[in-house]
């Protein structure tokens, strides 16, 4: 644990070579622009693959980047960063490879309270059963399904009386749909830009058919 402590000191003596006022300035203001919802995965470092610094970024991050209407603690970083922050975006960003959802596609028992964590994963499998790719390799439906959960998720942070409240007071406030690739780092819009509760329908949908082409293969 000592190893962690020497790095923070090597760390702030580095930032405060290149900008002598950055703690300054960040124990002053908290101002970030954006609210990052995504997976606890530790391969997938919020700040550091958007190339943002410390204050920039708001962040929530659980098993399988998951909006959960019941989920007291997302919605209350929700409230405080649109409410209090005044975020301008909310990007839900989830990766391929994802494990829960790896879990949820593979009828995998973690064990516990995750499975019933992942029981949300679950439903967005059975709402697009229809259209899931299962008679390929698992990655590729895996993937299918992490790029659909995220979409689900950006309309359920969408839905939220929060997100509603701030449209209807005018708020500028843009939803995303992101996922992550770990394979080349490189991140990947989904279609999904959701500025006003009358556009949720059209960009849930166009959203979804683009996703469905991609592994339908046509």
């Amino acid at each position: 644990m000592e190893e962690l402590f020497v790095n923070n000191v090597e760390w702030a003596e580095k930032v405060k070579k290149d900008n002598p006022d950055f703690f300054r300035g960040l124990s002053e203001e908290h101002a970030p622009e954006y609210l990052w919802i995504g997976c606890s995965d530790s391969r997938v470092p919020a700040n550091e693959i958007i190339g943002l610094m410390p204050g920039e970024l708001f962040v929530h991050r659980n098993v399988a980047n998951l909006v959960v209407h019941s989920d007291l603690n997302c919605l209350s970083v929700i409230q405080l960063a649109v409410e209090n922050l005044k975020v301008k975006h909310v990007i839900v960003c989830g990766h391929y490879g994802c494990g829960g959802v790896t879990a949820s596609v593979s009828n995998q028992k973690l064990g516990g309270l995750i499975d019933n964590w992942l029981l949300s994963v679950k439903d967005v499998e059975y709402l697009h059963r229809a259209s899931i790719d299962y008679s390929g390799q698992e990655k590729k439906t895996i993937n299918q399904v992490c790029e659909l959960n995220v979409i689900e998720q950006a309309v359920n942070v969408s839905m939220t009386s929060v997100v509603l409240d701030a449209w209807n007071r005018g708020q500028e406030l843009v939803i995303h749909g992101w996922i992550y690739n770990m394979a080349d780092g490189l991140l990947k819009n989904l279609g999904v830009n959701i500025s006003n509760v009358e556009e949720m329908r059209s960009q849930y949908n166009s959203a979804i058919e683009s996703s469905n082409r991609r592994y339908s293969g046509s």
